[in-house]
């Protein structure tokens, strides 16, 4: 029985649906590098290196070299955000800090076949109170269960687990003209107390024990063409060039319903503390939420491998992978490098600026 003010782990195949497709968390046991200044930015603010010179005690490298020691996979109790607690243990002093591309092999989560897994972006009618909801046809004969089509109408009680562990009743009705499937009872009451709105995404996974399970992704506005950027452990390498789509809308702002963004629920203090363990070689944690639109600051070390043998120079093409909003699909942004200079030991800055736009 769960103590009060005990976190509750979510099932990580729930916990990746509702953070996106791309979206992969560093494996148990995995070589990673741990970015100070990268976390910065998902603290109060978000002024990365500025923050994080003016707070900390001592200086610190501009990346460290670690090893993970354990993930949690958790959700903000009133928004249901989730979030990551990673737990990570600094290489001893000397350790070899990069190997053959074979030492690394595959991630357990590159391996793991695709769950069956669907997201909405609710419309206005959808997050209207009283109304209900309307199901794509591809969510409700791939991840609902099977509807007796010779009932008149065809109609079941479907039942969905949240990421507290809540279950939510829903009458699924296949009705009207056309017909179209509907989420009535019960939906109403799930939009009520999610404070969804208009934007929001809506997020149905079956789990490979055949447990529906429900979620939620916050509306957010990105720039980019409405897509979100995806970069570090989301994408192939194309070097730390995230930076630059960072999401306006990451500063400290309230979003849809009144909810502060994951980036604002990181302090500078936490960040310090991190830190500084990490620069004494001693154990620390850090929280990630990988919806805060804010670049990764755990990377696996094949990738900084990788980024760093390459010798970035002005008028280099690169492309950077998105994910849509609903996650139905993946595109890539085209873009140039304008200007790179090396700005810390071992780290480049660059400037880029976008050429051709985005290809599907």
């Amino acid at each position: 029985m769960k103590e009060a003010g005990e976190e509750r782990c979510l099932d990580p195949q729930l916990w990746h649906a509702c953070a996106g497709g791309m979206v992969q968390m560093p494996p148990v046991r995995s070589r990673v590098y741990y970015f100070p200044q990268g976390h910065a930015e998902h603290a109060h603010g978000g002024g990365g290196a500025t923050d994080l010179a003016g707070a900390r005690a001592r200086p610190l490298p501009p990346l460290v070299l670690c090893t993970v020691a354990g993930v949690r996979f958790l959700a903000d109790p009133e928004t249901d955000e989730v979030f990551a607690k990673i737990r990570l243990v600094p290489a001893a002093p000397g350790e070899v800090e990069f190997g053959e591309p074979r030492e690394f092999g595959i991630d357990p989560e590159d391996a793991r076949e695709k769950l069956s897994s669907f997201a909405k972006t609710l419309t206005q009618s959808d997050a209207n109170n009283g109304g209900g909801f309307s199901v794509p046809r591809y969510c409700a004969e791939t991840i609902f269960p099977k509807l007796d089509y010779r009932a008149d109408p065809p109609v079941q009680t479907v039942l969905a687990k949240d990421v507290h562990g809540e279950v939510w009743k829903f009458r699924h009705i296949f009705r009207g003209t056309p017909r179209r499937h509907l989420l009535t009872t019960g939906w109403s009451a799930f939009v009520n107390q999610k404070k969804l709105v208009a934007g929001d995404s809506i997020v149905f996974l079956r789990t490979e024990h055949g447990e529906l399970c429900v979620g939620i992704r916050r509306a957010k506005r990105v720039s980019c063409g409405g897509m979100e950027c995806i970069s570090g452990w989301n994408a192939p390498v194309y070097g730390a060039l995230s930076a630059f789509l960072k999401d306006e809308e990451g500063k400290i702002t309230k979003g849809p319903g009144g909810y502060m963004r994951g980036r604002g629920k990181v302090e500078i203090t936490d960040v310090v503390e991190a830190a500084s363990l990490a620069a004494s070689g001693q154990p620390f944690e850090v929280v990630y939420y990988p919806r805060a639109s804010t670049p990764e600051f755990v990377v696996k070390a094949a990738s900084v491998q990788n980024a760093m043998r390459n010798q970035w120079c002005p008028g280099m093409r690169f492309k950077m992978a998105f994910e849509t909003e609903d996650s139905s699909r993946i595109s890539w942004f085209m873009g140039t490098i304008a200007s790179a200079q090396v700005a810390d030991n071992q780290m480049a800055k660059f400037t880029v600026e976008a050429s051709s736009g985005v290809m599907g």
